[in-house]
């Protein structure tokens, strides 16, 4: 893999910037009290050069769908000869989500998404357009029709992984639990 030049890496950090700054801010004040323009003020950067990494407000507290959506779907794309997608997806779960879950701010995080309607509401589109890139993706892989519904319902019972396990005792158990289902189907 090639090294950004420098104008991606001042991209990047700027992107970075704007996302840290909005995540802060929402926490500290709420996401409904906080304006574009006070997250384009705590990053030191124009109101214009924040719309030019994001379209809006929402995408700042995803500002990592994008990646994730890619990442995902490498997964399936990606994964070792012979190896199956169902553990693929196992193990981008276990390396991706659970460390998520140990993150500091990851309880406020998670009750400033379920406290604020247009955030869930976003989050629900983001979650929708995630699980049909990745439902295509493992019946393309699969050479399954594109519209197979086993496909689709894997991809749809993954992306729920995160919310059946969240604030549970033992987050890596259940998804294994669930994975084992999914492999091996209901005994």
């Amino acid at each position: 893999m090639e090294t950004p030049g420098r104008r991606e890496r001042k991209k990047a950090a700027t992107r970075q910037a704007l996302a840290d700054a909005a995540l802060n801010l929402f926490l500290e004040r709420g996401y409904d009290q906080v304006s574009i323009r006070d997250i384009a003020e705590a990053a030191d950067v124009s109101t214009t050069t924040l719309f030019k990494h994001f379209p809006g407000k929402e995408a700042l507290v995803f500002d990592e769908s994008q990646d994730r959506e890619t990442r995902l779907i490498a997964a399936v794309r990606e994964r070792e000869k012979g190896q199956d997608v169902v553990e693929a997806l196992r193990e981008y779960v276990l390396a991706t989500w659970l460390p998520l879950t140990t993150h500091p701010q990851y309880a406020e995080f998670t009750a400033l998404v379920s406290g604020t309607p247009a955030l869930q509401e976003y989050g629900e589109r983001m979650w929708t357009r995630h699980a049909k890139a990745l439902g295509a993706a493992i019946a393309e892989d699969t050479g399954a029709d594109s519209d197979d519904i086993a496909c689709h319902a894997l991809a749809r019972f993954v992306l729920d992984i995160p919310a059946l396990t969240r604030g549970r005792p033992d987050p890596r158990k259940d998804v294994e639990r669930i994975f084992d289902l999914l492999e091996r189907g209901w005994r």
